[in-house]
């Protein structure tokens, strides 16, 4: 039996898993910030009620049954003797009170994300398939207003008005992905890292971009938007080398 086939006696087990995993391996890529960043996932009808990473947890240690269970609408949240840290309380609250098709949310401060971030111009040009997935997909957020305590996570969730732009690019901070699971939303956050190392590498070099086409950046999205389980192949195979290495993320 494979450590991801373990099940504790805990609500949501399997979700549990699954965001432990995306942890984990965000850790391998470096795209986590020390004992900064956070995951959530929505796991009620409403999506007011998610999980969420511990407070100051290092992403390389967390594991399923650490996961913190909150409700977005209850306000003495940041009370108790387990409360999330504050500004993942305001952002990740926010969302899953506000944001309905956000399922799923994942904040981090990756290396190439960030440098677009800390642009003047912050868009994304489609000069590549990985970049052209995210054509006409992106909020861009310019007025960050320091850190993401309650108000500023409640500005932030109002950008997600658009169901089609599942991207934030924190102007000035960083990047929020969200989805409608852990698999989709976690292979967007990678394939949008990618798509901007490539965009920022390409910058360095100081010749000119080969942009594509409007229309065919827009056909190169809604084809990769239609694209049959790529997201769910990504994390399973996640989960699978996890689980040979022995790795207790599903414990």
């Amino acid at each position: 039996m494979s450590v991801s086939q373990l099940r504790p006696n805990m609500d949501f087990w399997a979700e549990r898993v699954d965001l432990a995993a995306a942890f984990r391996w965000t850790a391998r890529l470096n795209m986590h910030e020390a004992v900064a960043n956070h995951f959530s996932l929505a796991v009620n009808p409403a999506g007011t009620r998610f999980l969420m990473n511990p407070n100051q947890r290092h992403f390389a240690r967390i594991r399923a049954s650490d996961l913190l269970l909150l409700d977005a609408d209850d306000p003495d949240t940041l009370k108790g003797p387990d409360a999330p840290d504050p500004t993942a309380w305001g952002l990740h609250g926010a969302i899953h009170r506000h944001v309905p098709h956000a399922r799923c949310a994942m904040h981090v401060h990756s290396i190439f994300a960030t440098v677009l971030a800390s642009l003047a111009d912050s868009r994304l040009p489609p000069i590549d398939q990985n970049c052209a997935t995210f054509y006409n997909r992106i909020v861009i957020d310019d007025h960050y207003g320091g850190l993401a305590f309650e108000d500023e996570g409640e500005r932030c969730a109002a950008q997600f008005s658009d169901p089609k732009k599942k991207v934030m690019v924190m102007g000035n901070h960083g990047v929020l992905v969200i989805g409608a699971t852990v698999a989709e939303t976690f292979n967007r956050l990678y394939y949008f890292e990618r798509a901007a190392e490539t965009y920022i590498r390409a910058l360095q070099t100081g010749r000119p971009l080969r942009i594509l086409p409007d229309d065919v950046a827009e056909k190169t999205a809604s084809e990769l938007e239609a694209y049959p389980e790529q997201d769910i192949r990504h994390l399973a195979e996640i989960k699978a080398i996890l689980d040979d290495e022995g790795s207790n993320y599903a414990s």
